[in-house]
């Protein structure tokens, strides 16, 4: 049996990798695909854990060996990118693969895989909210946050190419939300 796909997008510090966190906990058989970055490791972050961390150079060269299902320079230099071997690993396991993606990354995962796949867009309440959870999250310069909001406008406008989309605004709410989605997809 070939797993489905379960894609979650939203600009940056939307509630994704938390209500991605949430979803590996609730015994669905999703299994994380580990996306690919040049960009360095934030905080705790782990190689093969949260992202394979490349060179440019590497990333570079994985792209012409045709090495990945898509790929994007999401920020001016900084690439972000789903390998196809991480796919093929989690299906192999028995398992659905779970992505927490960029939203264009996000709507060319689902042409893909179309109804094999279930694509949610998480949603910050406004914008203000937005930028406070950047703020208190402490990983990026006021200059990475302004660069990440006004990305994250344009990123809003991708939601209505979504299957649905959750707002984060109480999330417990929200991861709720999540879950039964990802629960009447699976099992359709």
């Amino acid at each position: 049996m070939q797993g489905k796909v379960v894609i979650l997008s939203a600009p940056s510090g939307a509630g994704k990798s938390t209500i991605v966190r949430y979803l590996m906990g609730q015994g669905l058989h999703l299994q994380f695909s580990v996306s690919a970055t040049n960009r360095p490791p934030r905080g705790t972050e782990r190689q093969g854990v949260e992202y394979f961390f490349l060179s440019t150079e590497a990333f570079r060269r994985r792209i012409e060996a045709g090495d990945f299902l898509e790929y994007e320079e999401v920020y001016e230099g900084r690439f972000y990118g789903t390998l196809k071997s991480e796919v093929e690993r989690i299906w192999q396991e028995g398992g659905h693969a779970l992505f927490d993606i960029d939203v264009a990354g996000g709507c060319h995962l689902k042409s893909l895989y179309g109804t094999q796949a279930l694509s949610l867009f998480i949603a910050p309440p406004n914008l203000a909210v937005l930028r406070e959870r950047l703020e208190k999250r402490g990983t990026d310069s006021p200059e990475m946050i302004a660069q990440r909001l006004a990305k994250a406008g344009e990123e809003m406008a991708y939601a209505p190419r979504f299957d649905a989309v959750v707002v984060n605004d109480r999330l417990e709410e929200a991861q709720a939300s999540a879950a039964a989605l990802v629960k009447k997809f699976l099992a359709s």
